[in-house]
């Protein structure tokens, strides 16, 4: 078996200093590392359990299926400082069938980012008879 001892999720922006600017100012991401120098310099920028690396230059955007899943205590205080910060919202909090509260935002290159609110009775949280 593969012992993991770190990850994380690579992302090539059209444009890095937009990028850098909507992770590390309008999300509020800290910063890992940075390595590299000029305007295609890396940021690896931390992601609860993981990381976010932000490098080098692409010529198109991310494709579709590509997607960022961010979990937040309070969704609706992460809506508001977003809008805040001027972070267009492609979907308000929504609580889903599933049971778990999903706002959608998007990254400048249109990469999808769902936050997520685990409610504290949702089954990921707790597990009856245990």
């Amino acid at each position: 078996m593969v012992h993991v001892l770190s990850s994380r999720v690579l992302l090539r922006p059209t444009d890095p200093e937009r990028s850098r600017a909507f992770y590390g100012e309008q999300l509020g991401l800290a910063v890992y590392r940075e390595f590299g120098t000029g305007p295609e310099r890396g940021v690896v920028y931390f992601l609860g359990g993981g990381f976010l690396e932000l490098s080098g230059r692409s010529q198109t955007p991310p494709e579709p299926a590509v997607r960022l899943w961010l979990q937040v205590a309070d969704v609706t205080a992460a809506y508001e400082e977003l809008r805040a910060k001027g972070v267009a919202v492609v979907r308000a909090p929504v609580k889903e069938p599933w049971g778990l509260v999903e706002m959608w935002i998007e990254d400048p290159d249109g990469t999808p980012i769902v936050v997520v609110e685990v409610p504290a009775d949702h089954p990921i949280r707790y597990r009856p008879g245990l």
